[in-house]
């Protein structure tokens, strides 16, 4: 058989940024391979990728879908009418889009999107982001084709043969980042020479960090550390006073994280997949603070991968309050320690995922053409 002219890709992704910008960046990178392909994202609705996906150009289209609270909750009580809902939308999707594959990058949606897509024997391809893998992605891969993972060990999750370690994707924005320092301090009104620490909690902000940094704004100061403070767009309202006060910038959401990322002499942040995949191809020092709220504790997970390779450093949210000043203080004042921590975590950087993972998507249209 001749090969396919016109692809129909969909893809689901979304939830937080962690899910988003993975699905997006696959979806640029076939873009740039099939020019004419067609694109659909389908997400949850009321959730940030319902404006994130558009921004970046592309077509989506929400589900009434949401998951189940871990603690007993009245909201759970919606769940299975939400879970029906979906399904029978995602099955009016998939029969008018058509797709020849469907790509999964995790949240709500992606569950009844890849299953309804396995139902209409549509290939599909997961990109499981975390050390990890969350219930969804477990369920999915018995009727996945492929399932690139950025970590080794998910053979006890997965089936070996479908497993191929690709990495995370990532913005490609990101590759090379030292050489736009100095426009960079230019871009957020930094001091040049100043030392200067990120703060990363997420699309939607972490409280418990967000806590921490007010606290120690004063303690910074004294340290003559200069911040840069992405709070999340659910606390940006209650912490935008402290911007352009002595030496902080804040920051709802961080449009320019090539930018961010090229300003940091030190990055705080926590230890979400894409985060921590960012940060290796970024290769600054870092000191994660995992959420403890999240499935099977994985961000603590993702974060010990790279402390027991001496590429980072971790301190857990219970411990914050007593080591936080030691911690920090010393590391700001050893730079052998911030160029060790440096230079290990950008060995644990894979930085041809995104193309990996295309080539994957690749394969299984072509054999799905020969069938």
């Amino acid at each position: 058989m001749a090969k396919k002219e016109t692809y129909k890709i969909i893809l689901s992704g979304g939830g937080t940024g962690g899910h988003i910008y993975p699905a997006i960046a696959i979806a640029n990178e076939l873009k740039s391979r099939f020019p004419d392909a067609k694109f659909l994202f389908v997400g949850a609705n009321d959730r940030m990728e319902m404006e994130k996906v558009p921004q970046a150009g592309y077509d989506i289209k929400g589900l009434w879908i949401s998951g189940i609270q871990r603690k007993l909750s009245l909201k759970n009580l919606a769940f299975p009418f939400k879970l029906i809902s979906s399904l029978w939308n995602a099955q009016k999707i998939v029969k008018s889009f058509k797709p020849d594959i469907a790509i999964g990058t995790g949240g709500f949606a992606s569950g009844p999107l890849l299953y309804v897509a396995a139902l209409n024997r549509v290939p599909s391809l997961i990109q499981e982001q975390n050390s990890y893998p969350g219930i969804t992605n477990k369920l999915l891969s018995k009727k996945a084709e492929r399932i690139c993972v950025a970590y080794d060990g998910l053979e006890r999750f997965f089936p070996k043969e479908k497993i191929i370690k690709t990495g995370n994707p990532v913005r490609r924005d990101l590759l090379n980042v030292d050489s736009k320092a100095v426009e960079a301090k230019e871009f957020f009104n930094l001091k040049h020479g100043k030392y200067t620490l990120l703060i990363l909690g997420g699309s939607l902000g972490a409280r418990r960090i967000n806590e921490l940094i007010e606290n120690k704004l004063d303690f910074l100061n004294t340290l003559n550390v200069q911040v840069i403070w992405q709070c999340g767009k659910l606390y940006y309202q209650q912490y935008k006073i402290y911007n352009n006060t002595k030496h902080v910038q804040v920051f709802e959401f961080l449009n320019r994280m090539d930018y961010a990322y090229a300003a940091a002499d030190m990055v705080i942040s926590r230890a979400g997949a894409s985060s921590v995949s960012e940060l290796c191809i970024v290769g600054k020092p870092v000191v994660f603070i995992p959420s403890p709220n999240v499935a099977e504790d994985h961000q603590t997970k993702n974060a010990m991968a790279m402390v027991n390779n001496d590429a980072a450093m971790i301190i857990k949210e219970a411990d914050l309050d007593v080591d936080f000043e030691n911690k920090f203080s010393q590391l700001v004042a050893s730079h052998e320690k911030q160029k060790e921590l440096g230079v290990n975590i950008k060995k644990m950087a894979l930085e041809n995922a995104t193309s990996q993972i295309a080539d994957e998507v690749e394969k299984l249209l072509a054999n799905d053409n020969i069938n």
